[in-house]
């Protein structure tokens, strides 16, 4: 192994470019090394649930004979990383963390997949994830829990705990997530990393199977937040096969990573503030006081109906969830329970099948949904999002920017919540709401607690405005803000 590839862990996208375009390594020996090291270091985490190296090595080949031919290989050239289990990979076993399609191999690819590798980015495998991405704790995988590399007894956050880990861990350089109520950010906050959630449409989510898909995002994680924007101009932009994605154009935004943010209007939300007296709310304000001493203007606003947004995401998200889920029956390319009649197939098939957090969110989901109660559940919480989402555009109003905390508290222990459901739906209490509007939102590390347990802080920006959450997030790991 080539002494350049062991530090491998804290490589960034710009110095995989240098050392191929340097030869000091090719890219597959980067890739051999980085598939060695992950494969060395998953027992510890259990991060990923399965590597593709022959996908891998195939795709380092064809970079290395381009870089040979002289040709341009690509933004992502060479650079190894990893893909939640929700996203399909063709030919690449995608379980969703569930036993109904622990052997389906999917015939296509997501186009994020696709965008990924026609940047020649390397898919080292697929990573773990709570079943269909139904969870804050990764606890609720078919194939055990993913443990957080920073501290092996605590979780990583959830879903896309497997994703943030793999990145924290150093056996990827980015990844791919997903989110829905916050399982990037809450992810990337208890792992110590940056995570991403894009403007609802900015990527497509063809591939991304479906958990609520007025909410599915796909977003990514990375150490820095230049890495982040790289990866996220990478996948974004108008897909054919996805009508919800957006036509707006993709900016260069790692080309606007300029440390102008003196004058920026910063928004408070008292909502996300008030009560929040731990360590964690020390850490928020701290980095506030960063952003102060970058020249921003820091104001306090409100966000009103912030305090309806757990009940209107639950009752959002658990519905589209029954109706997304209805497919996985044991008929088409599921797992299947042997009965005598046909509807004892489905309820044995689903009830092997589902674990209980699906189960749960299922039966809460066909419940609003039911005759009699649409009304009272369903559209009133449609209702509720459309006055979530006026309050962020009044405040877009009068501020450039929001910031807030992205979890009351950092990465708790395994087990500690998974008894009581609600304690682990309130985890998301701060992310949900940029979900249900629909606008940017990330998460940048802002310190690490007593215990040494990393705390994020999440920036919000208008609808399209991944530009300027990238550079006030950018000047803010500039300033030392990452470090607490």
């Amino acid at each position: 192994m080539s002494t350049a590839l062991t530090g491998l862990a804290n490589f960034t996208i710009s110095e995989v470019q240098k050392g191929l375009e340097t030869r000091e390594f090719s890219a597959v020996e980067l890739t051999r090394s980085a598939l060695e090291f992950a494969e060395k270091e998953n027992p510890k985490t259990n991060a990923y649930l399965r590597f593709a190296p022959e996908r891998a090595l195939a795709a380092a080949e064809k970079i290395d004979r381009k870089l040979a031919a002289g040709e341009n290989p690509g933004p992502l050239a060479g650079v190894p990383l990893a893909v939640k289990d929700v996203i399909v990979t063709k030919g690449v076993r995608t379980t969703c963390g569930s036993r109904l399609l622990e052997t389906y191999v999917p015939p296509y690819d997501a186009t994020a997949v696709t965008r990924i590798e026609e940047a020649g980015g390397i898919i080292l495998g697929k990573t773990n994830c709570d079943e269909f991405a139904m969870g804050s704790s990764n606890e609720n995988s078919a194939f055990g829990p993913v443990r957080n590399p920073v501290a092996l007894d605590r979780v990583p956050g959830g879903s896309s705990g497997g994703s943030a880990a793999v990145v924290a861990q150093g056996t990827a350089i980015i990844s791919l997530g997903s989110d829905t109520g916050g399982s990037v950010r809450q992810p990337a906050s208890f792992c110590g990393v940056v995570g991403v959630t894009p403007t609802y449409g900015r990527v497509s989510r063809y591939g991304l199977v479906a958990f609520a898909s007025s909410l599915d995002h796909i977003g990514p994680f990375a150490r820095t937040v230049r890495d982040a924007a790289l990866l996220l101009r990478t996948i974004a932009g108008r897909d054919e096969c996805d009508s919800t994605s957006a036509f707006a154009p993709v900016p260069d935004y790692a080309s606007a990573l300029d440390g102008k943010v003196a004058g920026m209007k910063i928004g408070l939300p008292r909502e996300y503030f008030d009560g929040l007296a731990n360590e964690t709310g020390d850490l928020i304000q701290k980095g506030v006081e960063t952003l102060k001493k970058l020249g921003c203007d820091i104001r306090e606003i409100s966000l009103p109906a912030t305090k309806y947004a757990v009940p209107c995401y639950y009752i959002i998200a658990t519905a589209e969830a029954s109706s997304n889920l209805a497919r996985y029956d044991g008929v088409r390319y599921t797992m299947r329970a042997d009965s005598q009649t046909l509807s004892d197939m489905y309820r044995a098939t689903r009830g092997a099948g589902f674990g209980a957090e699906c189960k749960r969110r299922i039966m809460l989901g066909t419940y609003v949904l039911s005759h009699g109660y649409y009304d009272a559940y369903y559209l009133k919480a449609q209702k509720v999002r459309a006055l979530i989402a006026e309050d962020f555009r009044k405040a877009f109003g009068q501020v450039d920017a929001i910031v807030a905390p992205v979890s009351p508290f950092p990465a708790f222990k395994i087990g500690e919540k998974v008894d009581d459901p609600l304690e682990m739906y309130l985890s998301d209490i701060y992310t949900i709401t940029g979900d249900l509007a629909g606008i940017p939102c990330m998460s940048v590390p802002c310190g690490k607690t007593s215990e040494g347990l990393p705390v994020g802080m999440q920036i919000l920006t208008r609808h399209f405005d991944e530009t300027g959450m990238f550079r006030l997030a950018d000047a803010f790991e500039k300033a030392g803000g990452f470090a607490g």
